[in-house]
């Protein structure tokens, strides 16, 4: 009996003994996880649009976010839908708002979403001629020569706001000419089709971009004023900076040189390289930079 009830009570100590180790290793765990970095376990969302500028920076940001270890995930769209995202919350970041341009979707959506940092200055925008065509340096230039042109003018998608401001300039200018809207890629293919046969072509152009590298072209003047150079800035939803603070320090430092995405973008479109590996040896090759931008 004595064996019994020895027994009984060795077996309920025991049962003490491995309730208290569980229920602390439970804690310890609960603790472990309370300590965790959950700001790095969020998802950014990036607006991407069709232009080739947006690529770059894109990459290289969404690779920095995460090494920083947060999921990254991209939204394709053209800019209007890009601003519509980030003012729902869709969108988290869209690294090429190109300002003044861009202000109209800056003012629309002010209480969603704001200018985070300022990527880079002095990226021209404008029409482009070719080069032999020496008697049109300015857009005053065309007026009463419309007729060379068979009163056409390509640029890039609707939805651009650059469109709205190329109807602007038609109309302040008198110029009796029809916007054609397609892709990046099939303006530029229409453009080069005429300059192959040298014939008269005016289309849309802004750097950072091959085309003035590729092609023997100028901007024309712009008195009136319709086109200035432009700064592009990263903007971000209100609440990213709530939600995740650690990328949005990173996004509000951020910055690169206008040469560096003019490169990068000539060795993903001319080159044929991946948009990844040229940021990631971006990165590689830029690392003061980087840590500049983290901070560190």
């Amino acid at each position: 009996m004595k064996k019994f009830l020895l027994g009984i009570m060795t077996m309920f100590v025991l049962s003490i003994i491995v309730g208290c180790s569980s229920n602390e290793g439970a804690t310890n765990q609960e603790g472990a996880e309370g300590d965790s970095d959950t700001d790095a376990t969020e998802t950014i969302t990036f607006g991407v649009t069709p232009w080739t500028s947006t690529v770059p920076p894109t990459k290289i940001a969404s690779l920095i976010l995460q090494d920083m270890g947060y999921e990254v995930a991209e939204t394709k769209a053209d800019a209007g839908n890009v601003y519509i995202g980030l003012s729902r919350g869709d969108i988290d970041v869209f690294m090429d708002a190109w300002l003044p341009v861009h202000e109209v979707y800056l003012d629309k959506y002010a209480d969603n979403i704001h200018n985070t940092a300022v990527s880079y200055d002095n990226a021209e925008a404008g029409w482009v001629v070719p080069s032999y065509m020496e008697d049109i340096n300015t857009m005053s230039d065309l007026k009463g020569k419309e007729d060379l042109f068979k009163n056409e003018m390509y640029a890039i998608e609707k939805g651009a706001s650059a469109t709205e401001v190329i109807n602007d300039a038609i109309a302040g200018y008198e110029l009796d000419l029809t916007q054609i809207n397609s892709s990046e890629g099939g303006m530029i293919a229409q453009a080069m089709k005429k300059m192959a046969q040298e014939e008269p072509v005016i289309f849309y152009g802004w750097r950072p971009h091959t085309m003035f590298n590729k092609f023997d072209i100028k901007v024309l003047e712009d008195n009136k004023g319709f086109f200035e150079s432009a700064s592009v800035s990263v903007i971000t939803n209100n609440d990213l900076k709530e939600r995740a603070p650690e990328a949005y320090e990173f996004l509000a430092n951020w910055s690169i040189s206008i040469d560096d995405v003019e490169a990068m973008i000539a060795k993903i479109e001319d080159e044929g390289q991946d948009p990844e590996q040229v940021a990631r040896e971006w990165i590689d090759n830029n690392q003061d930079k980087v840590n500049e931008m983290l901070g560190k």
